[in-house]
């Protein structure tokens, strides 16, 4: 992740529950059954995270999920509905395409994926998802991708040269 941490007690999120999975650890009185929750937060104007918490209740799984979503907030820069440009994101086995789209397209991508792209607020996107089909490695791998996009503008000023140089 390139980008800074956002503040999200300034942010209207709205929480996603992208899996629940019910894990169980085996110890030498029997069974300890908990559950492990991801989520994803978003405002749909570019902000957007990805948490995972677990507990033995749902509930208490849901809150610390939402509370690591806040920490990894970032902001997605965007052209227009779509992302600037094509992008890979990488986490553990999972790793996920992300492509621009024309206006009009619409979010073309499944599972998790979908999620984290429209809780970002882009709306025309494709993705493909290659890998892993784990849920969480998904989103975050998506979350990745999306942290390590760059405008046209932030280029420019990395290199020192204005905008039309680059596209020239």
């Amino acid at each position: 992740m390139l980008q800074s941490r956002v503040d999200a007690s300034k942010l209207d999120l709205k929480e996603t529950i992208v899996n629940i999975r019910r894990v169980a650890k085996t110890v030498k009185g029997g069974r300890n059954i908990r559950f492990s929750v991801t989520v994803v937060i978003g405002d749909g104007e570019g902000h957007v995270g990805v948490g995972l918490g677990k507990a033995q209740e749902i509930p208490e799984a849901v809150r610390k999920a939402i509370e690591s979503a806040k920490k990894s907030l970032i902001f997605v820069p965007r052209v227009g509905t779509t992302i600037p440009h094509r992008n890979m994101g990488i986490f553990g086995a999972g790793k996920v395409l992300l492509i621009p789209a024309a206006e009009g397209t619409g979010v073309i991508a499944g599972s998790s994926v979908r999620v984290v792209l429209e809780s970002a607020g882009i709306k025309d996107v494709r993705a493909k998802s290659i890998g892993s089909s784990n849920a969480g490695n998904m989103a975050y791998a998506t979350l990745e991708a999306l942290g390590s996009l760059k405008t046209i503008e932030d280029v420019a000023k990395l290199r020192g040269k204005s905008p039309s140089e680059i596209i020239g």
